[in-house]
């Protein structure tokens, strides 16, 4: 199925359901963007077919498939591999080439090219955040590390509220160009927005709280340290060494600034080759991609304390996070990559497994649905150890 017919959206609903299901697949029809260039691909295996309507998990007092899973949690494209392979790929409202939007998943992508840059000794997770931007000295980042930055345990007044249409983030959504200028003001551009949020009363590292211009602010900092573009980069040193089959693209604002924190669009079969590669400890398509040093600093790091007094423990109460990704449990043999409206890169080192996910969900975060696709991808990875 697809609706490259309608219902198209536009600059003012393209994140309102149903609207959204054309709009995350067609971003570069509505907002400015930057592309990120695939080199030759690569090819990827095929394994022994995964039986999605077969695969059974319990939820909500009943049990459901996990066709059925995907169902109700408005799933656009899903794909699984296991060692490697795919061994399940569903497409439901989009196809193979189409470019979804991944929102906060971006984040993730950003800070594995962070992890090349520090390789590189272009960035220093310890440095303060104005060595590299003294433009923010007056803000919350004034006298933050790169690491609270990446870390999300900057000290910052910011609410993430994304359904409040008069607050922190609906000013913030004017100046990325995602939202049609109007009374809220903004229109400035990123740079600008992230260097007037105000500190918190809290020492920086003391608690998770999640706000998405730090992972904007990551994205400064890297066209800051290295010089060139965060498109270029990327394409250079992720996009092209892994094969990815297609073409990436980033939105960028009216100055060009990428939202680093959650712009990125990109294929679903390319996100699992993303994902392959953070299973392979930063290695696909035979090269070395992500310095394998920082990947087992994301597993193995990160402050529990720390998550243990954010607002996202209901998820994760065990959890963790390290350089902008999800460490479920004390035990390191999970790490997730999340977005809203359902978009989910799941890594499971013990079964073997990477399955991705982009979704069109009604509700931007919804606890019920991010539940129901942890149980779903729990089941899969058991039925894969099995």
């Amino acid at each position: 199925m697809t609706l490259t017919d309608g219902p198209q959206a536009t600059l003012a609903n393209w994140r309102q359901h149903p609207h959204s299901i054309w709009g995350f697949t067609h971003v570069d029809r509505l907002l400015p963007v930057a592309p990120v260039a695939a080199g030759e691909a690569v090819a990827l295996p095929r394994g022994a077919d995964l039986d999605l309507t077969a695969v059974s998990l319990a939820w909500d007092g009943g049990r459901m498939t996990a066709r059925q899973a995907l169902a109700a949690t408005h799933t656009d494209a899903f794909l699984v591999m296991k060692d490697g392979a795919v061994v399940a790929e569903h497409y439901v409202t989009q196809q193979p080439e189409d470019r979804h939007i991944v929102f906060s998943v971006s984040k993730s992508v950003t800070a594995a090219l962070a992890g090349v840059l520090v390789e590189q000794g272009l960035l220093d997770p310890d440095a303060p955040v104005v060595h590299y931007l003294p433009e923010v000295k007056a803000s919350a980042y004034g006298d933050c590390t790169l690491r609270h930055v990446l870390d999300m345990t900057v000290s910052i007044r910011f609410t993430e509220d994304y359904l409040d249409p008069l607050g922190d983030v609906a000013r913030y959504r004017v100046a990325m160009g995602w939202n049609p200028p109007g009374a809220l003001g903004g229109g400035d551009g990123l740079h600008r927005f992230i260097a007037g949020l105000p500190r918190a009363d809290y020492p920086h590292g003391h608690r998770f709280h999640y706000v998405s211009p730090n992972s904007d602010l990551l994205g400064w900092i890297i066209e800051r340290a290295s010089g060139e573009t965060f498109a270029r980069l990327l394409s250079r040193h992720v996009w092209q060494p892994m094969g990815a089959a297609q073409d990436a693209f980033i939105t960028i604002d009216r100055h060009g600034a990428p939202r680093t924190a959650g712009g990125i669009c990109t294929s679903l079969a390319d996100l699992a080759r993303f994902g392959e590669m953070m299973r392979g400890g930063g290695a696909f398509n035979g090269r070395r991609i992500i310095p394998e040093r920082w990947i087992d600093d994301i597993l193995q790091a990160g402050d529990a304390a720390a998550w243990s007094r954010g607002e996202l423990v209901p998820l994760f109460p065990d959890g963790r996070y390290r350089s902008k990704w999800y460490v479920p449990s004390p035990s390191p043999s999970v790490l997730c990559a999340i977005g809203i409206h359902g978009q989910w890169i799941y890594v499971d080192f013990d079964a073997g497994m990477v399955a991705v996910k982009q979704s069109s969900q009604p509700i931007p975060a919804d606890d019920a649905m991010d539940h129901l696709t942890l149980a779903l991808m729990r089941a899969i990875a058991g039925e894969l150890r099995a």
